[in-house]
């Protein structure tokens, strides 16, 4: 999460919005934004919180879990599988040949490690998912939190775990998860977002 966390700053300085020219920086901290959002020309988040608390990023998370507990049941089903049709394969051996025998169970190890290898690229392809959706996540709340720095007449976001020394009041997480949540419910989805990202359409 930790580089898409660090993307979205860069993500939200280039949203344009007016009026963010005239803003000076001893406005920082004026009460004039809506309630929950200070004015400063710097904002931070947390992204981890964001995605971890929103119910957007949880129906994310929900999904992409339910995808992994459905992997590791038929990882189980094929270990069982194998394990059935290897242990009837030591039964057999009395009646084989011996060249019979090494040659099925060459076979079976050779299918053996091409199941592995399939069911370890699946696993590599869920951890890339949770990745691009994490990103997807943030450039679907972009425009969200493009308005929060609108509103606090902010010129960037940035994220929290970078910031060394900085007030706390100028922390939007939580204003952007409510924000989020009522705006957004909880999204379309992971299939529906990815499938969105992969055609370059806009987000809803």
């Amino acid at each position: 999460m930790r580089a898409a966390a660090l993307a979205f700053a860069l993500l939200l300085a280039a949203v344009p919005r007016p009026g963010l020219a005239q803003q000076e920086t001893g406005d920082a901290l004026d009460m004039g934004a809506p309630a929950g959002i200070v004015r400063s020309p710097v904002l931070t988040l947390d992204a981890d919180r964001l995605f971890s608390e929103s119910r957007f990023g949880q129906r994310i998370a929900a999904d992409i879990q339910a995808e992994t507990e459905a992997l590791a049941a038929e990882n189980r089903r094929i270990a069982d599988e194998l394990e059935a049709e290897e242990q009837a394969l030591t039964e057999r051996r009395p009646q084989m040949e011996p060249e019979a025998f090494r040659a099925a169970a060459q076979e079976f190890d050779t299918r053996v490690q091409a199941i592995r290898r399939e069911q370890d690229a699946k696993e590599r392809d869920i951890g890339q998912r949770v990745q691009r959706a994490q990103e997807s996540f943030l450039g679907a709340v972009r425009p969200i939190l493009g308005d929060i720095m609108f509103e606090a007449g902010a010129a960037v976001i940035l994220d929290r775990r970078t910031v060394v020394l900085g007030l706390g009041s100028v922390d939007v997480t939580d204003a952007a998860v409510s924000r989020i949540d009522a705006e957004m419910g909880e999204g379309p989805g992971l299939r529906a977002l990815e499938q969105s990202a992969e055609e370059g359409l806009p987000r809803e």
